[in-house]
Formats: C-alpha cells, sequence, structure tokens
C-alpha cells in the first residue's frame, strides 16, 4: 500500500492504493521494435515520471513548457530516498508508485529528459495499473538506494526552488548542444 501525494498546478492528489505485488517480469512489457538507434519507438510514447520530473516548474526550466499530463500509477514499483540526494530511484519493489503520466513529447524533449536522467538511469517501459504502457527512468540496483520512499511533498517544501533553479542553469549549458 502506497501513499504519494503529487501536486499538479496547486492541487494535491493524494489517493491509496492497494495491489498484489506484480513480478518485475511481468510490469515490462517488450521494447518496441522501430530498430531506432535511441531506443526510442517509432512515434514516442508517454512517459511515466514519479519524482521531480512531476513538477511543472522543472519541467518548464528543463524543456520549456508543462506537457500533457495525468495522474498515473505502476505495480512493482516503489520511488526510494536516495542518500544525499533531493530526487529518487525508481526500484523494483512490492508497492505501488504513484506518479504522473506525460504524453506529447517532441522528439527533442526526449533527448533533452534523457540527456537530463544521464547514465545514472535507464529509460524503460513499464505497465501502468489502468493496462497502458509507457517509458519510465529506473535506478540501477547495484547502487545504493534509502529504506525510505522519496517524498514528493518534503521535496517540494525545502528543495524545489533550489532544483529549479539547478535545472536551468543545467538546460542553459546543454541548450547549445544539439540533440542527436
Amino acid at each position: 500500500m502506497t501513499t504519494n501525494p503529487v501536486n499538479l498546478s496547486g492541487r494535491e492528489l493524494r489517493a491509496t492504493v492497494e495491489v498484489p505485488p506484480m513480478p518485475r517480469s511481468a510490469s515490462r512489457p517488450s521494447r518496441s521494435s522501430s530498430g531506432r538507434p535511441d531506443g526510442l519507438p517509432a512515434e514516442p510514447e508517454a512517459l511515466f515520471v514519479y519524482g521531480t520530473l512531476q513538477f511543472p516548474d522543472v519541467l518548464r526550466a528543463l524543456i520549456g513548457r508543462v506537457p500533457e499530463h495525468e495522474a498515473a500509477s505502476a505495480a512493482g514499483w516503489r520511488a526510494a530516498a536516495l542518500p544525499g540526494r533531493v530526487y529518487p530511484g525508481l526500484v523494483p519493489a512490492a508497492a505501488t508508485v504513484r506518479g504522473v503520466l506525460l504524453s506529447g513529447l517532441a522528439l527533442a524533449e526526449w533527448r533533452i529528459l534523457d540527456a537530463f536522467e544521464g547514465p545514472g538511469y535507464d529509460r524503460e517501459p513499464v505497465l501502468l495499473l489502468d493496462g497502458r504502457s509507457a517509458w519510465v527512468y529506473t535506478y540501477p540496483l547495484e547502487a545504493e538506494v534509502g529504506d525510505d520512499d522519496w517524498s514528493s511533498a518534503a521535496f517540494a517544501d525545502r528543495h524545489l526552488p533550489a532544483y529549479v533553479e539547478r535545472c536551468a542553469v543545467w538546460r542553459a549549458r546543454h541548450g547549445r548542444e544539439r540533440p542527436r
């Protein structure tokens, strides 16, 4: 059972969902066979976000807009607190992670988000509770994760403005680079 508040445009969504544990293999549909070297499907699908990318200000700082979005959840995962970091890592767990499904991302926006997440995260497909599939950034199992779940409310209260500023600085530095 997981409760994770998400704040979108001044509204806090808070819900508790109890689902039976789902084996990790069942929560991962097969990748698209588009043949693209960057692993994206021919038509990029939705992106499920569970951490800092849920926040409209973070998205505006990184891609210059807030894409279409709606609340979503995925079973078999949790947003783990990462020691010494203000952002989470998604790891397999007997839990349900709540987040936001972003849709309508342009190819250049996918590339920006992939670069922002960097080599510390893998982009993988995930099956959402409503049966749709989406891409999600997962954290490697060999990395250290905390026992606690990451809190979007605590992040918003303590770190959001400074994090948005860091994102804007990152984007300004990477804005001149042409996405591959």
